[in-house]
């Protein structure tokens, strides 16, 4: 039996935080996870605009589950095992469209857009006993599902808490995506899907690290120099990111239960895309919650949803393969309504900075695999990149938490240069926290 509360060393009257290296390395742990995080509690599987209209359908998984996520003829969403409940193949093959019914190409059984049996093939003919009928022949319904203004999660357990409140205070941080238009947000068209081998968890911890900035994008860095010093063209030249400017700005993070966390940066606001109609925004959220729109946020929801909003508004998906082999699924969320100009702008930087065609991306996941590998190293056991900002951390709200409403576990707020890793903390103790519960 793993010891698991052994892979955190968390002592914060020493200030000492370190995670051990068998946390991305040993397939048991990586089981382990599974068994807890993605078959027994919330997990993200998709957004609403995915499945808009009547009859349509998106396949997805959690873990290692298959599931199809429904919207029927009435207009009810549900999520449901993608497995024919005959021999167990796959009923829908697709990854997205709009069917009234899904039929399994092994023995022909048929399933509305409701998830309901509408066909036993041959069934007159099949001499079943009256035994057969006591038995639902549905597609079997996960034990939770749920969605928080358009996100749907779901857990394949009933016992699991109400949603709002798995999510806490992370809904104020989706809020702000959410409101920066009356009529809310919407997936543009098109998706991404890449893998690199290495353990879900760096990302997961990538996304809110300010300190490999620098060094990891060199290269993004040095194009920003010969973009600022040519004759504006693109709306990418228009970059959130700037160098002469960083000290000046601030950058705190925030520590939630259930593992939620974010980093938040002030920016140049006059390059956002909402920075056009900020006067209306103003009026209609208010000035505090207009500039926290404009600022550079990066929001987890543990354990496998990210939302990086920066000139662009990034939704990805984590999906664990392997304890060395991650998924991710890459989309970009607007504003329903915006400017053609403020779109355009947003999708150039999108595609600037992420995704494997990006300027970002690509460094990162070498970065991850560069680790994984360096892990092989077993005399080498902790990790020692949680300390950063231990020195200011702040136990509960700090002022700029109390802007939003909100009250974390941790916050902690500097310079840009502080590159805050504290930020980390509530992830690992939630882990190490519902790792030990599950092995007890």
């Amino acid at each position: 039996m793993h010891d698991f509360s052994r892979l955190v060393d968390d002592r914060p009257a020493d200030g000492v935080f370190r995670v051990h290296r068998d946390a991305f390395r040993d397939p048991a742990v990586f089981d382990r996870e599974m068994a807890v995080f993605f078959e027994q509690g919330w997990c993200f599987v998709g957004h609403a605009s995915q499945v808009a209209n009547p009859h349509d359908f998106l396949s997805v998984r959690i873990g290692r589950r298959p599931l199809i996520l429904m919207r029927d003829g009435e207009g009810v969403l549900r999520c449901v095992h993608n497995s024919c409940r005959h021999k167990g193949a796959l009923v829908c093959h697709n990854r997205q469209g709009n069917k009234r019914s899904h039929v399994c190409q092994y023995h022909g059984w048929a399933y509305g857009s409701n998830g309901r049996n509408i066909l036993v093939k041959d069934k007159a003919q099949g001499c079943y006993a009256a035994g057969f009928d006591a038995d639902s022949h549905d597609l079997l319904p996960v034990g939770r599902f749920a969605e928080y203004r358009g996100f749907l999660f779901a857990s394949l357990s009933a016992e699991v808490e109400p949603l709002e409140d798995y999510l806490g205070d992370a809904r104020a941080l989706i809020d702000l995506a959410v409101d920066q238009a009356p009529a809310g947000l919407e997936l543009v068209a098109g998706t991404v899907h890449y893998t690199f081998r290495a353990n879900w968890k760096l990302q997961l911890e990538n996304s809110t690290d300010a300190y490999h900035f620098t060094s990891t994008h060199p290269s993004y860095l040095r194009l920003l120099d010969r973009r600022a010093t040519m004759p504006e063209r693109t709306d990418v030249q228009k970059a959130i990111w700037q160098a002469d400017r960083k000290q000046q700005e601030q950058m705190g993070s925030f520590g939630l239960r259930s593992g939620h966390a974010m980093v938040w940066t002030t920016s140049p606001v006059e390059h956002h895309p909402l920075y056009a109609q900020r006067d209306a925004l103003v009026e209609r959220v208010g000035a505090i919650r207009a500039d926290w729109m404009m600022r550079t946020r990066q929001l987890n929801i543990f354990p496998n949803l990210q939302l990086a909003s920066n000139a662009a508004l990034q939704m990805r998906v984590i999906t664990p393969v392997a304890v060395d082999l991650t998924e991710m699924t890459s989309y970009c969320l607007a504003p329903v309504g915006e400017t053609p100009e403020q779109r355009r702008q947003r999708l150039r930087q999108y595609e600037d900075f992420f995704n494997p065609s990006g300027l970002a991306t690509p460094d990162d996941t070498v970065t991850y695999e560069d680790c994984q590998r360096s892990f092989a190293s077993g005399e080498i056991e902790w990790q020692q990149g949680y300390a950063r900002g231990l020195a200011r951390v702040e136990r509960g709200p700090d002022e700029h938490a109390l802007q939003l409403g909100i009250s974390p576990e941790t916050s902690v707020s500097g310079n840009f240069d502080m590159s805050d890793e504290t930020v980390f903390h509530a992830l690992y103790r939630h882990w190490v926290g519902k790792m030990g519960e599950a092995a007890a």
